[in-house]
Protein backbone atom coordinates (compact mmCIF):
# COMPACT_ATOMS: atom_id res chain seq x y z
CA UNK A 1 0.00 0.00 0.00
CA UNK A 2 1.34 3.39 -0.93
CA UNK A 3 1.29 5.67 2.10
CA UNK A 4 1.22 9.37 1.24
CA UNK A 5 -0.17 12.43 2.91
CA UNK A 6 -3.51 13.46 1.53
CA UNK A 7 -5.21 16.83 1.34
CA UNK A 8 -7.89 17.74 3.83
CA UNK A 9 -11.42 17.18 2.59
CA UNK A 10 -14.79 16.90 4.29
CA UNK A 11 -15.86 13.45 5.39
CA UNK A 12 -19.14 12.09 4.12
CA UNK A 13 -21.90 10.83 6.36
CA UNK A 14 -23.06 7.23 6.27
CA UNK A 15 -20.12 5.36 7.75
CA UNK A 16 -19.95 1.62 7.39
CA UNK A 17 -17.86 -0.39 9.86
CA UNK A 18 -16.26 -3.71 8.97
CA UNK A 19 -14.08 -5.96 11.05
CA UNK A 20 -13.55 -5.60 14.76
CA UNK A 21 -10.86 -6.47 17.23
CA UNK A 22 -11.45 -9.89 18.73
CA UNK A 23 -9.77 -11.60 21.63
CA UNK A 24 -7.21 -14.25 20.77
CA UNK A 25 -9.54 -16.94 22.13
CA UNK A 26 -12.36 -15.86 19.80
CA UNK A 27 -12.76 -16.97 16.22
CA UNK A 28 -11.93 -14.56 13.40
CA UNK A 29 -14.76 -12.70 11.67
CA UNK A 30 -16.71 -14.39 8.91
CA UNK A 31 -15.07 -14.43 5.49
CA UNK A 32 -16.06 -11.40 3.38
CA UNK A 33 -15.09 -11.09 -0.28
CA UNK A 34 -17.37 -8.52 -1.86
CA UNK A 35 -16.12 -6.62 -4.91
CA UNK A 36 -19.47 -5.13 -5.88
CA UNK A 37 -18.84 -1.58 -4.59
CA UNK A 38 -15.79 0.49 -3.76
CA UNK A 39 -16.76 0.54 -0.08
CA UNK A 40 -17.10 -3.25 0.14
CA UNK A 41 -13.75 -3.79 -1.59
CA UNK A 42 -12.02 -1.77 1.14
CA UNK A 43 -14.00 -3.60 3.82
CA UNK A 44 -13.04 -6.94 2.24
CA UNK A 45 -9.37 -5.90 2.23
CA UNK A 46 -9.42 -5.36 5.98
CA UNK A 47 -11.45 -8.52 6.54
CA UNK A 48 -8.61 -10.41 4.84
CA UNK A 49 -6.00 -8.62 6.97
CA UNK A 50 -7.94 -9.34 10.19
CA UNK A 51 -8.13 -13.01 9.19
CA UNK A 52 -4.36 -13.01 8.33
CA UNK A 53 -5.20 -13.89 4.70
CA UNK A 54 -2.58 -11.63 3.16
CA UNK A 55 -2.64 -13.10 -0.35
CA UNK A 56 -6.39 -12.45 -0.53
CA UNK A 57 -5.84 -8.93 0.86
CA UNK A 58 -3.17 -8.22 -1.73
CA UNK A 59 -5.49 -9.45 -4.49
CA UNK A 60 -7.77 -6.43 -4.00
CA UNK A 61 -5.03 -4.22 -5.49
CA UNK A 62 -5.02 -3.79 -9.27
CA UNK A 63 -1.84 -4.72 -11.12
CA UNK A 64 -0.84 -1.08 -11.63
CA UNK A 65 2.32 0.92 -10.84
CA UNK A 66 1.45 1.70 -7.19
CA UNK A 67 0.66 -1.95 -6.35
CA UNK A 68 2.97 -3.16 -3.59
CA UNK A 69 4.79 -6.44 -3.99
CA UNK A 70 3.13 -9.28 -2.14
CA UNK A 71 6.17 -9.62 0.11
CA UNK A 72 6.14 -5.95 1.16
CA UNK A 73 2.36 -6.01 1.65
CA UNK A 74 2.46 -9.06 3.92
CA UNK A 75 5.52 -7.78 5.81
CA UNK A 76 3.68 -4.55 6.57
CA UNK A 77 1.23 -6.50 8.72
CA UNK A 78 3.60 -8.94 10.44
CA UNK A 79 3.18 -7.26 13.87
CA UNK A 80 -0.52 -6.46 13.40
CA UNK A 81 -2.81 -8.46 15.65
CA UNK A 82 -6.17 -6.89 14.79
CA UNK A 83 -7.62 -4.24 12.49
CA UNK A 84 -10.94 -2.56 12.02
CA UNK A 85 -12.06 -0.14 9.35
CA UNK A 86 -14.79 2.38 8.72
CA UNK A 87 -15.45 3.82 5.31
CA UNK A 88 -17.44 6.75 4.04
CA UNK A 89 -19.50 6.90 0.90
CA UNK A 90 -17.42 6.59 -2.27
CA UNK A 91 -17.22 9.44 -4.77
CA UNK A 92 -17.05 8.25 -8.39
CA UNK A 93 -15.81 9.84 -11.60
CA UNK A 94 -15.77 8.35 -15.10
CA UNK A 95 -12.92 8.79 -17.56
CA UNK A 96 -11.82 7.03 -20.75
CA UNK A 97 -13.76 3.79 -20.26
CA UNK A 98 -13.05 3.52 -16.53
CA UNK A 99 -14.82 4.54 -13.37
CA UNK A 100 -12.60 5.84 -10.57
CA UNK A 101 -13.68 5.86 -6.93
CA UNK A 102 -12.35 7.63 -3.83
CA UNK A 103 -13.29 6.06 -0.48
CA UNK A 104 -12.68 8.03 2.74
CA UNK A 105 -11.26 5.52 5.21
CA UNK A 106 -10.26 5.20 8.87
CA UNK A 107 -8.26 2.20 10.07
CA UNK A 108 -7.42 1.14 13.60
CA UNK A 109 -4.51 -1.28 13.87
CA UNK A 110 -3.66 -3.07 17.10
CA UNK A 111 -0.21 -4.56 17.17
CA UNK A 112 2.56 -5.63 19.46
CA UNK A 113 3.55 -1.97 19.72
CA UNK A 114 0.08 -0.69 20.69
CA UNK A 115 -2.94 0.81 18.99
CA UNK A 116 -2.68 3.24 16.06
CA UNK A 117 -5.32 5.03 14.02
CA UNK A 118 -4.85 6.04 10.38
CA UNK A 119 -7.10 8.14 8.15
CA UNK A 120 -7.09 8.88 4.49
CA UNK A 121 -8.41 7.57 1.22
CA UNK A 122 -8.41 4.51 -1.01
CA UNK A 123 -8.59 5.05 -4.76
CA UNK A 124 -10.16 2.30 -6.86
CA UNK A 125 -10.70 1.70 -10.56
CA UNK A 126 -13.12 -0.34 -12.63
CA UNK A 127 -12.58 -0.68 -16.35
CA UNK A 128 -16.08 -0.79 -17.83
CA UNK A 129 -17.01 -4.50 -17.90
CA UNK A 130 -18.48 -4.24 -21.43
CA UNK A 131 -15.14 -2.86 -22.66
CA UNK A 132 -13.19 -5.84 -21.29
CA UNK A 133 -13.10 -8.15 -24.28
CA UNK A 134 -10.16 -10.45 -23.50
CA UNK A 135 -9.20 -12.45 -20.40
CA UNK A 136 -8.44 -12.02 -17.67
CA UNK A 137 -11.41 -10.00 -16.45
CA UNK A 138 -10.30 -7.22 -14.10
CA UNK A 139 -12.81 -6.58 -11.29
CA UNK A 140 -13.09 -3.37 -9.32
CA UNK A 141 -9.79 -2.99 -7.50
CA UNK A 142 -7.64 -0.71 -5.41
CA UNK A 143 -5.18 1.52 -7.26
CA UNK A 144 -3.62 2.97 -4.11
CA UNK A 145 -4.19 3.86 -0.50
CA UNK A 146 -3.17 7.17 1.01
CA UNK A 147 -3.30 6.98 4.80
CA UNK A 148 -1.73 9.05 7.56
CA UNK A 149 -1.44 8.43 11.27
CA UNK A 150 -3.76 10.51 13.47
CA UNK A 151 -3.99 11.13 17.19
CA UNK A 152 -7.80 11.01 16.99
CA UNK A 153 -9.58 7.95 18.32
CA UNK A 154 -11.06 5.48 15.85
CA UNK A 155 -14.58 6.67 16.71
CA UNK A 156 -13.67 10.36 16.26
CA UNK A 157 -11.40 10.10 13.21
CA UNK A 158 -12.77 10.91 9.78
CA UNK A 159 -11.42 9.62 6.48
CA UNK A 160 -10.64 12.16 3.80
CA UNK A 161 -9.90 12.23 0.11
CA UNK A 162 -8.31 15.00 -1.94
CA UNK A 163 -11.29 15.15 -4.31
CA UNK A 164 -13.84 15.94 -1.61
CA UNK A 165 -14.65 12.41 -0.53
Amino acid sequence: MSIRLSATAPFLAGLLVAGSAFAQSETPPDYKDDRSTAETVVQSLYNAIERKEYLRGWSYFRDEPDRPTFESFAKGYETTEHVRVKVGEAISDGAAGSIYYAVPTVVEAVGKDGRQVFRGCYELRLVQPAAQLEPPFQPLGIVKGTLEKTDASFDEAKGRCANGG
